[in-house]
């Protein structure tokens, strides 16, 4: 009681490895997880999390990886986390369930992509979803996956892919479940070391290989040609999944104004104004625009409306205004204007006033 009464966060991460602790225990011993308990643990594991640290919450996910007990919500809240908290969940866990895999890559970012289609014995379903979504770096990831669930047609799909997408020819040369006749097909598109390899595996005839691939080389010249993967644009991949979480986290009734300040302190701008968005009611586009004006009580207006106390704005202001290039500005004289959006009114009226100030920026 004494630890979940502290907002220290040694103390936070003290009492989450301690349930943890009791739920692994109760785990070995053989006893059964009874509904209302596993809707408690859920409850006070989406409480401690939300508000834990980076570092907590990193050392969390590696523990909680391979747990078959943890709570369905509170890996995939996980799951969506930036991915060097996700990676572990993604790889390991046994809890995600295809459906939520085929959900995540909808989801979340490129990066998280790629680590689903790395997860070992992935299934059929999540691999035809792959495919289905022709990303070439996530395709690319899935062919170096030789553990997952690829059927003959599914291979055939990505052979024909990489025709186009020159970074899967040297994973699926490789494959293991790659057959004699797509080895013919890849042939005609791999480098001398990879034909070499190919050749040696599959015993193919080398010069009836050498005539097609003249014949390739001829059509090449009258303009078919390769196309290497262009550069991969993963900021809106970014903002959905950042949205995602914002919503996920609200529905939960997990959204609460201090997560403002932890994904500040993380570095997290735009996770910041989505969040303060949604707990305010506001468009992003309205909290943004605050942002970059030289007038700081715009967003003390907003903060005042989702509840901020007056004593924690100026934290709030100095690390969106480093995070922001200076904005927004006003200097000094700015924080004592911004002291006056924490009058004695009430979050409704400051929300009123927020937006009506905003649309005159």
């Amino acid at each position: 009681m004494t630890l979940a009464r502290s907002r220290d966060p040694g103390d936070r991460e003290r009492l989450l490895s301690g349930i943890v602790d009791l739920c692994e225990a109760g785990q070995a011993r053989g006893e059964p997880t009874h509904p209302d308990i596993q809707a408690l643990l859920n409850s006070i594991f989406m409480t401690l999390v939300v508000e834990a640290e980076r570092d907590i919450r990193k050392r969390l996910s590696e523990r909680l990886a391979d747990a078959d007990w943890a709570p369905s919500a509170l890996i995939n809240i996980m799951a969506l986390d930036e991915i060097e908290i996700a990676r572990p969940i993604i790889a390991r866990s046994p809890v995600l369930q295809d459906h939520d895999l085929i959900r995540l890559l909808v989801q979340a970012t490129l990066e998280h992509q790629i680590e689903i289609a790395r997860r070992p014995h992935l299934k059929a379903p999540v691999v035809e979803a792959i495919i289905s979504r022709d990303e070439p770096a996530v395709m690319t990831a899935l062919a170096s996956n030789d553990t997952a669930e690829i059927s003959p047609d599914a291979m055939s799909r990505l052979v024909n892919r990489s025709r186009d997408v020159v970074a899967l020819r040297s994973p699926l040369a490789r494959h293991p479940k790659l057959s004699s006749d797509l080895a013919e097909q890849l042939y005609l598109l791999v480098g001398r070391a990879l034909r070499d390899a190919l050749s040696a595996r599959f015993h193919l005839d080398a010069t009836r290989m050498q005539a097609a691939v003249n014949e390739a080389l001829q059509a090449a010249h009258k303009g078919e040609s390769d196309s290497a993967i262009g550069p991969v644009e993963v900021d809106e991949d970014r903002e959905d999944m950042e949205r995602s979480l914002i919503e996920k986290l609200d529905s939960a009734g997990q959204l609460r104004p201090g997560y403002l300040l932890r994904v500040l302190r993380e570095g997290r701008l735009q996770l910041f104004v989505m969040a303060l968005a949604r707990l305010g009611k506001f468009e992003p586009g309205q909290i943004r625009r605050a942002i970059d004006t030289s007038r700081p009580e715009l967003l003390a207006l907003a903060c005042s409306a989702v509840g901020i106390d007056r004593s924690v704005f100026p934290t709030i202001l100095e690390h969106v205004r480093q995070l922001n290039g200076g904005r927004p500005g006003g200097g000094d004289e700015g924080v004592r204007r911004a002291a006056s959006a924490f009058g004695p009114f009430t979050p409704d009226i400051a929300g009123m006033a927020f937006r009506q100030a905003v649309g005159q920026v």
